[in-house]
Parts: structure tokens; C-alpha cells; sequence
């Protein structure tokens, strides 16, 4: 089905942020790390370019959790039953969510010491 309506598009885009936000528990671990973050470097006063750094680095964070919980709903609903290439999928997502983590852990060293 395709939507002409932006407000529905819209609509759609945060139903998935409301999915992950309820359905998934490290989504909800790097909600409440960012949040964290952004506390920090409110109390820290990091300069605009500092927080435009810090903004960037947590949103794609977010952005590939979403993304791979996608990859999960997908190779579930494809593949119920164990399968070895279904597996390296998920698994390979979820290594994409650890790099942009680990990234995200070194910009916040850097910008916080």
C-alpha cells in the first residue's frame, strides 16, 4: 500500500520509534544511555559543535538498533524454524549495533575528556 498522506507517513515513521521504544529492550538501554549523555553534556556545556558531534553519534546509535530489530522482524517472520543464514543475518546486525556502540563510547571519550 502506498500513502499520499504525509501526516500518515509520519504517523507510520513513529509508530515504529513507539514499537521499539515498548518492544525492545536494548532500545530502551541506549534511550536511557543517550538521555544520560545529553545530561552530561548539558552540565558540561559542550560548544555547539561539541553537541552537534554528541547528536550525531547517539542518533545513529538509535538509527541502527531500529534498523536491526527490522532485520529481526523480517528473518522471523521469513524463517520461524532455525536456519544457519537466518542466524549470521541477525548476528551480523547485531554486530552493526556493537560497532556504532563502540564508536559512540570513543566520540563520547573524546569529547568528554
Amino acid at each position: 500500500m502506498k500513502s499520499t498522506n504525509l501526516l500518515k507517513s509520519f504517523g507510520y515513521a513513529f509508530a515504529g520509534i513507539w514499537y521499539c521504544l515498548r518492544k525492545e529492550r536494548n532500545y530502551k538501554v541506549h534511550v536511557i544511555v543517550a538521555v544520560c549523555v545529553c545530561a552530561l553534556a548539558w552540565y558540561y556545556q559542550l560548544n555547539r559543535y561539541q553537541w552537534s558531534i554528541l547528536v550525531i553519534t547517539v542518533m545513529s546509535v538509535l538509527m541502527v538498533e531500529m534498523i536491526n530489530t527490522a532485520f529481526e522482524l523480517v528473518v522471523d517472520m521469513l524463517s520461524p524454524e532455525f536456519h544457519p543464514t537466518a542466524k549470521i543475518i541477525k548476528d551480523v546486525a547485531a554486530g552493526a549495533v556493537l560497532v556504532a556502540s563502540i564508536s559512540a563510547f570513543v566520540v563520547g571519550i573524546l569529547l568528554f575528556f
